[in-house]
């Protein structure tokens, strides 16, 4: 796995599966994994890794790990970098796009799925300035298999 290119994104698993988080510099990736691990919202949710993580398709799944030289490190903005625990490798079951230009009040059914290294995935693009968070947890609620 150290040997596929990382990928600018952070990753929290959440029961099964985990949360790819996409988006430019700045969004809010990093801010929306601490929420998911410290809302207490979920019974569990871990960092996989945050800033940079490899993703690698294998029989049929996305697995995701941290960048060697960054796991279990996450910033968090106004205290600098911290350690947390951290998963080694989880498949991706969501891919959440924050600052999404295609998000949609109410988003056409193509824009619920992308595809990612030949995976096909459900994925949840969020408006700019649109607080994730809910979305995530009603988006796990309402989906029986996302955990």
């Amino acid at each position: 796995m150290s040997d596929t290119p990382t990928l600018h994104a952070t990753a929290v698993l959440t029961g099964r599966t985990a949360i790819l988080i996409r988006g430019p510099s700045g969004s809010g990736k990093s801010r929306l994994a601490l929420d998911l691990i410290q809302s207490g919202a979920l019974p569990f949710a871990r960092l996989v890794g945050d800033d940079r993580v490899h993703v690698e398709a294998a029989h049929g799944r996305l697995l995701v790990r941290p960048a060697a030289t960054l796991a279990g490190l996450i910033e968090v903005r106004g205290l600098g970098i911290r350690r947390l625990p951290y998963e080694p490798v989880a498949r991706i079951g969501l891919i959440v796009d924050l600052a999404a230009a295609d998000a949609a009040r109410l988003p056409p059914a193509g824009a619920a799925e992308t595809a990612l290294s030949g995976i096909s995935l459900p994925r949840l693009p969020v408006a700019p300035g649109l607080a994730p968070l809910p979305l995530i947890l009603a988006w796990l609620g309402s989906v029986p298999s996302a955990n």
